[in-house]
């Protein structure tokens, strides 16, 4: 303000001198009046100048000049280049906030106070088969029909989920069975809602898959339970020679045994579920394990059938696996044990081990029993599934035989394959990758 006086002053001392001199000193106040209207006129027409740039385009400040306007220029100036970049880095934190949304395996969908789509990843509109730009402003309500759905959204008690059926157009051909997905909506901002989508698909399924392991495992304890309760109580209440004690005793022992073998089983499931994959450093030649399935099968043959079963053990190359022992023995007895099992006395019982053209090993058994059908063979590593309940009692199977000889292959990276005629025989195989398989070492006599 000081600056703003003393120019004036000045303009109006300046030209009232120049015109007293020039024309008198009469004229002098004339002079001195005419330099303040023109010092008027020039600041009215600067300030005039900043007002227009700042209506019509603010980027072009002129830039910092003398006195009061150039001064307030230039800090508009930097007022506007701070709210600028202050608007820049709010737009890239609103841009990687909706990336982060969008990278979301969940879905998100926003609307506005009449149900409408304001935006939406790209998650929810696969889940819900909508299109993420054509469809905003439209009511989600009449896109998703699902009557659960409607009812939720429409009733604004959003204190539970709702669960229902994705309807986007790729779940049905991307899965076998349905999508099943949890829609939480959250109010925010008045009536705006925010609706959360999470596939809870597998959820379902595991839990489904909980009950049925429940249901089986309480199944199979209690018929030998039942065995051993019923005996138990024959022979405290019953006058018994010494035959029917022994029989008796003897039926109670296999009950037993039976019920032994699938606590083991169930054992051998959790701990393969839960430990860490076995290393690759520790390598043994499959002849010996080999051996040991042959001892095994041999023995179980005569006990199941009097006649017992033609056995055949190939070696073409021999050969080192690397891995856990006691699982590979495991993998390959379960295999074995189940030809014989489901081979009628007198059949033909196969094992071969051999390398293929691209390195990798193959363990294979193949018998001649009865097959299993087609609809069959992708169940037959669920566990307690059975084609033949009555025959796989009969020969003392648990029902988790496949499903551990499946783990076992998983974390050894191996491949197990299926492949079964009915009425000709079936051949199962372990393909374990060239990784875990070598030359046998020659052993220094």
């Amino acid at each position: 303000m000081p600056f703003r006086i003393a120019t004036f002053l000045i303009a109006s001392i300046a030209i009232g001198v120049g015109a007293g001199a020039i024309f008198g000193w009469k004229f002098g106040w004339l002079g001195a009046w005419l330099g303040a209207a023109l010092w008027l006129a020039l600041d009215a027409w600067r300030a005039e100048r900043l007002l227009q740039v700042l209506r019509n385009n603010a980027a072009g400040l002129p830039t910092r000049g003398a006195g009061v306007w150039g001064e307030l220029s230039e800090r508009i100036r930097k007022l506007l280049r701070e709210r600028e970049q202050q608007t820049r880095q709010a737009e890239d934190r609103l841009q990687e906030f909706l990336a982060a949304i969008q990278a979301s395996p969940n879905g998100v969908i926003l609307l506005d106070e009449q149900g409408r789509i304001e935006w939406c990843n790209q998650t929810a509109a696969s889940q819900f088969g909508i299109d993420a730009e054509r469809d905003l402003l439209q009511h989600l309500a009449n896109l998703v029909r699902d009557p659960a759905f409607v009812a939720y959204l429409a009733s604004w008690n959003y204190s539970r989920d709702v669960v229902i059926d994705a309807s986007g157009p790729g779940q049905a051909q991307q899965r076998s069975h349905p999508v099943r997905l949890s829609v939480q909506v959250h109010p925010y901002a008045g009536n705006r809602r925010m609706l959360l989508t999470r596939d809870i698909t597998a959820l379902e399924q595991a839990e489904a898959m909980r009950r049925d392991f429940v249901a089986n495992v309480s199944h199979e304890i209690r018929t030998p339970l039942t065995v051993l309760a019923g005996f138990v109580e024959t022979l405290q209440n019953l006058p018994l020679d010494a035959d029917e004690r022994a029989r008796y005793l003897s039926l109670m022992s296999q009950q037993s045994h039976r019920m032994e073998t699938l606590v083991n089983d169930l054992l051998t499931l959790s701990r393969l579920e839960g430990s860490a994959a076995p290393s690759g450093s520790q390598w043994i030649r499959i002849r010996a394990l080999m051996a040991h399935c042959e001892d095994e099968a041999r023995g179980l043959s005569g006990r199941l059938a009097p006649q017992g079963h033609r056995l055949s053990f190939d070696i073409e190359a021999e050969s080192e696996i690397s891995g856990a022992p006691t699982e590979l023995q495991s993998a390959m007895s379960n295999l074995l044990s189940n030809a014989i099992r489901y081979t009628p006395g007198g059949g033909e019982v196969g094992v071969s081990w051999r390398l293929l053209p691209d390195g990798r090993g193959e363990y294979a058994v193949r018998d001649t029993g009865p097959g299993i059908a087609a609809e069959h063979i992708p169940r037959l590593t669920e566990r307690f599934y059975r084609i033949d309940r009555s025959r796989s009692r009969e020969t003392g199977g648990t029902g988790l035989g496949l499903a551990i000889v499946k783990h076992i292959a998983q974390r050894h990276g191996a491949e197990l394959r299926i492949q079964s005629t009915v009425g000709k025989g079936s051949r199962f195989a372990l393909v374990f990758p060239a990784t875990r398989v070598r030359e046998a070492r020659v052993l220094a006599k």
